[in-house]
């Protein structure tokens, strides 16, 4: 006969399982994180491509492939500190794991590696921020020039006619 096991044991087990996987949905909201970078380094990646096959019809190329390298760099430290807060949850899930084998400083291990993982997360989020901001300000000069260079062709259209 199998024996019946112990309400307070299943119980205490049920609570560890929940509390171990409440760190996995952050890990979720990571990876979407890092999706999304990936995804906006591959547009960089196709403009600097289309930009390196007309780098000496405008004046601006230069900057503007500056203006990309500085983005790209931007993502690049989003991405890596992402990932180190990917694997700070890690460590906190295995930490909860093995917690319940041994209890001795599992609490001050357990703070350290989730803290880390939502200082990496927020610092991902700001490097994120600026990438986005210089992102715009590249935009928006890019449309300055554009409407310059109309203005400055109408205004020699004006001048011939």
């Amino acid at each position: 006969m199998i024996p019946s096991p112990d309400p307070s044991q299943v119980d205490s087990t049920a609570h560890i399982i929940q509390v171990a996987l409440t760190p996995v949905f952050l890990l979720s909201g990571i990876a979407t994180l890092l999706n999304v970078f990936s995804t906006r380094h591959a547009r960089i990646a196709d403009q600097v491509e289309k930009l390196s096959d007309r780098i000496a019809e405008r004046p601006g190329d230069q900057a503007r492939l500056r203006d990309l390298r500085r983005r790209s760099l931007a993502l690049d430290v989003a991405v890596v500190i992402a990932a180190l807060g990917g694997v700070a949850i890690c460590g906190a899930v295995l930490t909860l794991f093995l917690g319940t084998l041994r209890d001795a400083a599992v609490a001050s291990v357990l703070f350290s590696l989730f803290g880390a993982s939502i200082v990496c997360t927020l610092a991902a989020l700001t490097a994120f921020a600026v990438e986005m901001m210089l992102a715009s300000r590249t935009v928006r000069t890019e449309v300055a020039e554009q409407q310059q260079e109309e203005a400055e062709g109408e205004a020699g259209r004006g001048a011939a006619g």
